[in-house]
């Protein structure tokens, strides 16, 4: 067997030693202290199929939809040649995906295997080889799954349910939702249908399928949906639209690709990830939305690219602490944290503090919800955008652009710096070398935040070293000085809105000073 199911079985017989000891220790104390009970007791009889009733319809239910979805799906098994850059990285540093999601993410998993390209080789070979999950949706053998699955690949092969082994080619995948397209010649092969996420509420029973740790094919778990529109959780490009269904059905490496279907057998979503300090189910498994995978899988069989709509702005949410700051009546709206110069939201004159609160006269209901929305419109489409600026109603009309991958991103460095004040931060005048040190495009004016104090509000606002503070309450920066004038002129015990610069975009921040704190510095807040 391999180390992974050696591992596996390893652990299954640590518990069984323990279970059938005390198992043997029960039935002794039942002998020598209740001999006669042991031997009244009598067998249960069956419950009746009255009784029962409900839980047999719901297996028949479970049964009815795996046997329906099962055949579509398959194991993709993936070869593709090492990257020396990602094995010197196989540390998970400096990947920009947050700690809890590095192990699933990452070029390496438990024993050696990982979900993104499961390296069965050391780093220094030329070749590696990955294991994921794809869902048939056309009879002539067109696959959607992840592209994480298949990214770099030289060699793909798909299992189908009936044990054929086919060579499949690669049709057009997208980064930036993470999905692909892949596709093998044969006709008439089983297939479902799409559903509809955007029907998805808390509570409904949904089927996970797809092939656990690259070993276990053809798998399926049940479970509900836990939340829908969850936000985008990677920190390489905050662009990447989010929108994810979340799911307790056991979603574990391997099952990356394969379909998340609802009651009747529709595909709902395509699952990519877990959050798990272990690297294994941890009760949140995470899917693509079929909003977003279906029109993505569609532009990849039709272009073999997809063309992604961009309007330009860094945005929060609107929540209870920072509505009071933009005179809103609710929490409801997308809150533009920044806008990108020659940008089409910089034509069309959207400014920061606007808050966007319909398209094309839908309700927006927060920054996610949007993100997703603009990401499936053509690039070159019109859409009137109803904004509230300063509280007052306006109607905003743009022409969407065209998204293009680009990094601008700053690399945040710490800097030594004593620790202080209300705030709990240390900043600095943003001087050439430290825009220069930090990487901080010439547009980008304020002070730089030197340093952190651990368990203070700055922390709890999110605040790191390398950020750059560009507003206080709504007033730009232009020194240290101006931020220690603004943070002074703050009412004490008032929450202090701050306009963040970091990783590349910009956020509203609202912290909560601590009164009980004096001021130790000058720069020091």
């Amino acid at each position: 067997m391999t180390s992974p199911t050696n591992s596996l079985v390893a652990k299954a017989k640590k518990l069984a030693v323990p279970v059938g000891t005390a198992a043997t220790l029960l039935l002794a104390t039942a002998f020598f202290f209740g001999h006669n009970q042991v031997h009244a007791a009598s067998t249960a009889s069956p419950l009746d199929d009255h009784s029962v009733a409900a839980l047999t319809a719901l297996d028949d239910a479970v049964e009815s939809v795996a046997a329906r979805v099962t055949p579509a799906v398959v194991n993709v098994a993936v070869t593709s040649h090492g990257d020396s850059e990602a094995a010197a990285n196989d540390d998970g540093q400096d990947s920009g995906i947050p700690p809890a999601f590095q192990w699933f993410f990452g070029p390496q998993g438990p024993q050696g295997h990982g979900q993104h390209g499961q390296r069965m080789q050391p780093p220094a070979q030329q070749l590696q080889h990955g294991i994921g999950s794809g869902i048939i949706i056309s009879p002539d053998g067109y696959i959607v799954t992840n592209n994480h699955v298949i990214d770099g690949a030289v060699q793909i092969r798909v299992t189908l349910n009936d044990r054929r082994v086919l060579p499949a080619k690669l049709i057009g995948a997208d980064k930036l939702t993470d999905l692909a397209v892949i596709k093998v010649d044969a006709k008439n092969l089983p297939n479902i249908p799409w559903g509809d996420s955007t029907k998805l509420r808390p509570g409904q029973t949904v089927l996970a399928f797809g092939s656990p740790f690259g070993y276990f094919q053809f798998s399926v778990t049940r479970g509900i949906v836990s939340a829908v529109n969850r936000p985008n959780p990677y920190r390489d490009d905050a662009r990447k639209p989010g929108g994810f269904i979340q799911t307790d059905a056991a979603i574990n490496p391997g099952n990356s690709g394969g379909a998340l279907v609802d009651a009747h057998g529709e595909l709902v979503g395509i699952n990519t990830f877990i959050i798990s300090d272990s690297g294994s189910f941890a009760g949140a498994g995470f899917a693509i939305p079929s909003q977003i995978a279906r029109s993505t899988a569609d532009a990849l069989i039709k272009n073999g690219v997809v063309h992604h709509g961009y309007l330009g702005i860094s945005m929060n949410d609107v929540t209870p602490e920072n509505a009071s700051f933009f005179n809103l009546p609710d929490t409801n709206g997308a809150l533009v944290s920044q806008v990108s110069p020659d940008s089409p939201a910089v034509q069309a004159g959207l400014k920061g503090g606007d808050v966007l609160r319909s398209l094309n006269g839908s309700e927006i209901i927060n920054s996610g919800a949007l993100q997703v929305a603009v990401s499936q419109i053509s690039p070159g489409t019109t859409i009137a955008l109803g904004i509230l600026r300063d509280g007052k109603p306006e109607t905003i009309k743009l022409t969407v652009g065209e998204f293009h991958a680009s990094t601008e991103e700053a690399d945040a460095s710490d800097s030594p710096a004593q620790h202080g004040g209300r705030l709990g931060l240390a900043v600095n005048d943003l001087t050439p070398d430290i825009r220069q040190q930090l990487n901080i495009p010439t547009q980008v004016n304020g002070v730089a935040v030197e340093s952190v104090r651990p368990a203070s509000p700055a922390e709890d606002a999110g605040l790191t070293p390398g950020d750059v503070i560009l507003e206080v309450n709504r007033h730009p920066l232009q020194s240290a000085d101006t931020f220690v004038s603004e943070v002074h002129s703050t009412p004490t015990g008032k929450d202090i809105l701050l306009l963040v610069w970091s990783r590349g975009g910009a956020t509203y921040r609202v912290i909560h000073p601590d009164s009980s704190s004096n001021n130790e510095k000058r720069n020091g807040m």
